[in-house]
């Protein structure tokens, strides 16, 4: 036993390391110590989660002018400016408009002015959505193929634009829509209203279609498919 306790205090070689019994007892301890100063002074940063070579991307990135970010309705691409001066444009037959605000491709003014026409229709008693959408598809691929054999070779119009300004114009049957909510529209009287308004978005579609293609000469070639396709909505408005 004697022996068995110097050889335990002595220590003993195994293999290719001396092991020092003796010591035991502080090793651990200090070891321990050791891991616990030094996971105290050590605080988490967040650049010790970041790879080494993307910390110079993010450096980079921070330095965007976020005060001067342009307002999320302008990266949408909704522009109200634009959709006044259309709406006031459709609204005075008369008037005029700029290329560039015509040729702002806004979808979300004729969406309103569709949506605007069939809850009109709803107040007499018609669910007729599908074919609101249906025939304004329809009639967006005619004019878009009619526009763009007509027009000059160096100029031309997107299928968007084209959506855009025949749904702006659909504003004047939204009108004649709530108008035969109201007041009976079945007689002579009635079907001059609609040929009226038929009449006024075709003509201001006509005529916001000439100034994007500047083909004034062909302005009453142009008004006449819109008008027909107008007819087709106030055939809904008023049957």
């Amino acid at each position: 036993m004697a022996d068995q306790g110097n050889w335990f205090g002595q220590g003993e070689y195994q293999g290719w390391q001396q092991f020092d019994y003796s010591q035991s007892q502080t090793q651990p301890g200090s070891s321990v110590h050791n891991q616990g100063s030094f996971y105290g002074n050590t605080q988490a940063t967040p650049q010790m989660f970041i790879p080494q070579h993307e910390i110079g991307k993010t450096a980079a990135t921070d330095d965007y002018d976020y005060g001067n970010e342009p307002p999320l309705l302008e990266e949408l691409g909704i522009n109200f400016d634009h959709i006044r001066q259309k709406t006031f444009a459709v609204l005075n037959p008369v008037g005029t408009a700029s290329a560039e605000v015509i040729a702002d491709q806004d979808l979300a003014g004729p969406l309103v002015f569709c949506l605007l026409f069939g809850a009109s229709l709803l107040l007499h008693g018609k669910l007729q959505f599908g074919y609101i959408y249906g025939i304004g598809l329809l009639g967006c691929v005619g004019m878009w193929c009619l526009l763009n054999l007509m027009a000059e070779e160096q100029r031309s119009i997107s299928f968007t634009c084209t959506a855009s300004v025949l749904g702006y114009c659909l504003l004047p049957m939204s009108i004649l829509s709530m108008l035969a909510a109201v007041l009976s529209l079945n007689g002579i009287i009635g079907y001059g209203v609609a040929g009226a308004a038929a009449f006024w978005c075709g003509s201001t579609s006509s005529k916001l279609f000439s100034i994007t293609l500047q083909m004034e000469g062909q302005r009453l070639l142009v008004a006449y498919p819109c008008m027909l396709l107008y007819c087709v909505f106030a055939l809904l408005a008023i049957f």
